[in-house]
């Protein structure tokens, strides 16, 4: 075996680099962030050959030093930390002193700098085969000016491995955008082979905040996005989040900051995708740009030399809280806050409407008379096969337009040229008043925009739904013991977590023992879920625990069956509606949370405007 000796600090430098410096996105990522570190307010990137040519970052901060100079490209050396209480409480986005040094090992890099007030600034080159550093006074105005030229010249295995121009400049844009997104109030310019792509005016206000957003991740994305700005327990989360009908197809969409810096964590995401379970059609992801603030001292940024993953001192709070904000903010958007713009699901051109039938069709029933309500509340606690649902009209019309009214508003669509005109509707409700019914499957009305389409079974469905989870809530979970008791063999740390839980458990219904070490025994179970697979659910239940600190398994569970029952108790195509209980089904809809969506994910509703029918007729060309 050979000798254990020292590496070669050229060879540790690029061992380190290979952490660092996957690619020349990761070159922009680190230098854009000490640019942010040094107060600038103007950051200008120059392109050639998607990054591996030349990377030219130019900033307005306050510049290096001379006498610190031939320090900034050694390794391990900083000025944003300087103890260990530094590293426990990190407030600055760099801090390892590792980015320059490992990018110089792998490339010809040349920095110029100079400080307000200065005689002339300097420039320190280095390059990968010897890394000496060489200093030389320059002209340069305040500020840094780093240059990268032939990234991995000197491991050509690397270079192997990188793509093709485009596939990395588009990494490279990538990185630009989410810096753009974490400093509204710095201004950014990215120029490719000496063509501008981008040009980010600093945005002091949240118009010009909006601006650009909309030009970093598109227009359709604002028209559906809702603002958020909410505070609690020391932290405070704002931002956008897009409705629900503008999900996509990938999650590629999806920028969450910490801080200022942005973080790639699985229980924001875990806590993002709970929020969104209930109204997001399977196979989708949402889409939101969110800021969560927070003390220094209460996040851990020192997990991974790229520092896209965190750890918070309190991650169960921090959950709870994003999950708790965020489901509010989805469970108050009704028809009459949806913007007017986002009626018709967006993805840049995809939309749920196109999905396939077999996901998007929903089971035809029997032709029928009844009217709308909702299912008796000593039903949510029964097993499935016994819920039996009764209807009762539950339609009161508005005081200011009554059914009468609403019928001789609208009976001009069937009498002749001489009809008296209708009133004003500038105070009708959000979704309007229904005109007729559709082949039996969507409702027409007519609002102040102009048209709605409602498909009545999955609007319905989601009323339904929503009624019999606050019963259920008003009720309680109702627990059953277990005729022979269930032993199952889990691991000690997981049997900890069971006894440390045992409240949680409780909580939800469940009463489980620890038996041994290794071993747990559950004794009740919530009654809904009689027929669910018991292991399964508490072993699911525990990871969540230990991953999450906390878990909503059995809530979801209990929430299936429940979307399951509301489902075969609602209406049915083909059932033949009045104007009351179409109406009925609209004021509905209206005061119901997450009425846009069905418990599938699915649109409930659409908004046609009055110019887009305009356009389809070709009024006024």
């Amino acid at each position: 075996m050979t000798k254990i000796r020292l590496l070669d600090p050229r060879l540790a430098n690029q061992i380190a680099a290979g952490e660092v410096v996957e690619r020349p996105a990761s070159v922009v990522k680190e230098l854009l962030e000490n640019s942010l570190d040094a107060g600038a307010r103007r950051i200008e990137l120059d392109i050639e050959e998607g990054g591996v040519k030349l990377i030219r970052v130019r900033d307005d901060g306050f510049g290096i030093a001379e006498d610190d100079l031939p320090l900034a490209l050694s390794r391990h050396a900083t000025s944003k930390i300087s103890a260990l209480e530094d590293l426990e409480s990190v407030a600055s986005l760099g801090f390892r002193g590792e980015a320059l040094a490992s990018i110089s090992s792998v490339s010809r890099l040349c920095l110029s700098t100079a400080q307000e007030g200065s005689v002339s600034g300097w420039s320190a080159r280095s390059e990968g085969r010897d890394m000496e550093t060489v200093l030389a006074p320059v002209g340069h105005p305040r500020g840094t000016t780093v240059e990268v030229r032939d990234l991995f010249f000197n491991t050509p295995a690397r270079r192997k491995f990188l793509r093709t121009e485009k596939t990395e400049f588009n990494h490279l844009e990538e990185v630009v955008k989410r810096q753009a997104l974490s400093r509204y109030d710095v201004g950014f310019s990215l120029r490719h082979n000496g063509r501008a792509v981008h040009s980010l005016k600093p945005a002091d206000n949240q118009l010009e905040q909006e601006r650009r957003l909309a030009a970093v991740c598109g227009p359709a994305f604002m028209e559906q996005a809702l603002y958020i700005d909410r505070e609690a327990v020391g932290l405070r989360l704002w931002g956008w989040v897009a409705l629900p009908s503008f999900s996509r197809s990938q999650a590629d969409l999806q920028h969450f900051y910490v801080n200022g810096r942005y973080v790639r964590d699985r229980l924001v995401v875990h806590a993002v995708r709970q929020a969104y379970r209930d109204v997001l059609f399977h196979g989708r992801h949402p889409a939101f740009v969110l800021y969560l603030e927070l003390a220094p001292a209460a996040v851990d940024v020192n997990v991974h030399p790229t520092k896209h993953e965190v750890r918070f001192r309190d991650g169960r709070t921090v959950h709870d809280f994003i999950f708790r904000t965020l489901h509010k903010v989805l469970a108050d958007v009704r028809p009459d806050t949806v913007p007017q713009q986002a009626a018709i699901a967006a993805d840049g051109g995809e939309s749920l409407m196109a999905m396939p039938e077999t996901q998007a069709a929903m089971p035809l029933g029997e032709a029928g008379s009844a009217s709308l309500a909702t299912p008796s509340a000593g039903a949510f606690n029964a097993a499935p096969t016994s819920f039996q649902p009764q209807y009762s009209s539950s339609y009161t019309p508005p005081s200011n337009a009554g059914v009468a009214d609403q019928r001789a508003n609208y009976q001009r669509l069937q009498t002749g040229p001489n009809s008296v005109a209708p009133a004003d509707d500038s105070t009708a409700p959000p979704l309007g008043y229904a005109l007729a019914q559709l082949k039996g499957i969507y409702i027409l009305a007519e609002n102040q925009q102009g048209m709605v389409l409602v498909d009545m079974h999955a609007a319905h469905e989601r009323i339904t739904y929503e009624r019999m989870k606050n019963a259920r809530e008003g009720e309680g979970i109702r627990s059953q013991p277990l005729l022979v008791p269930m032993n199952l063999a889990v691991s000690e740390r997981e049997a900890d977590c069971a006894e440390q839980h045992a409240g949680v458990f409780a909580e939800l219904g469940m009463r489980i023992e620890r038996a041994a070490a290794e071993s747990i025994i559950v004794r009740e179970l919530p009654t809904i879920l009689a027929d669910t697979s018991v292991e399964q659910l508490v072993r699911d239940v525990l990871s969540d625990l230990l991953e999450f600190g906390s878990t909503d398994r059995i809530q979801a569970h209990i929430n299936e069956i429940l979307s399951t029952m509301a489902c075969h108790g609602s209406v049915r195509a083909n059932r033949r509606l009045t104007l009351p209980e179409m109406n009925g089904l609209l004021r509905d809809m209206e005061a119901t949370e997450r009425s846009g969506q069905c418990n599938h994910g699915r649109p409930t509703w659409v908004q046609v405007s009055l110019a887009e029918l305009d356009k389809w007729f070709l009024r006024g060309r």
